[in-house]
């Protein structure tokens, strides 16, 4: 069964702290689907992990360019419901969709502490998977880093 890991952003924006948790999916040697609703969220994502760390590269891939999916380590889409790149981990921004969640060893649920819609959104997105017997966990931001709180 997917495990689904809450991650409350209080501090960082998605695009700083995202790419350190995938910095760790990477170095484990695990492949990440980042899925997200709107283009302008993937492009800054995008952005963000050519420009994580100045010596390192974080290989990655918008589906939408039309590479091969299927050969990227960590692959940002907008499509519900597909695991293009085979990935161990799924990455949702945006409260993006999950209905394909036990495809998934792991799910990163990322949402901004300081915008209400966002957290109704993960409240209720954590009662559903609650609902559904998906073990879950909260872990909120501090700024020596992530504590588990649930």
């Amino acid at each position: 069964m997917t495990d689904v890991n809450f991650y409350h952003l209080q501090s960082d924006p998605l695009i700083r702290a995202l790419p350190r948790l995938l910095e760790k999916v990477y170095e484990r040697q695990l492949t990440a689907l980042i899925r997200g609703r709107t283009e302008e969220c993937l492009g800054e994502l995008d952005e963000c992990l050519w420009s994580f760390k100045p010596l390192s590269f974080m290989p990655h891939a918008i589906e939408q360019d039309g590479l091969e999916a299927a050969a990227q380590p960590i692959l940002l889409t907008l499509s519900p419901d597909q695991n293009q790149n085979n990935a161990n981990v799924l990455v949702l921004v945006e409260d993006a969709d999950a209905s394909d969640i036990s495809s998934f060893e792991r799910c990163l649920y990322m949402f901004d502490g300081n915008d209400e819609e966002a957290l109704v959104a993960a409240r209720t997105r954590w009662k559903q998977f609650k609902d559904q017997d998906v073990p879950v966990s909260y872990y909120q931001q501090t700024e020596t880093g992530w504590q588990k709180k649930a």
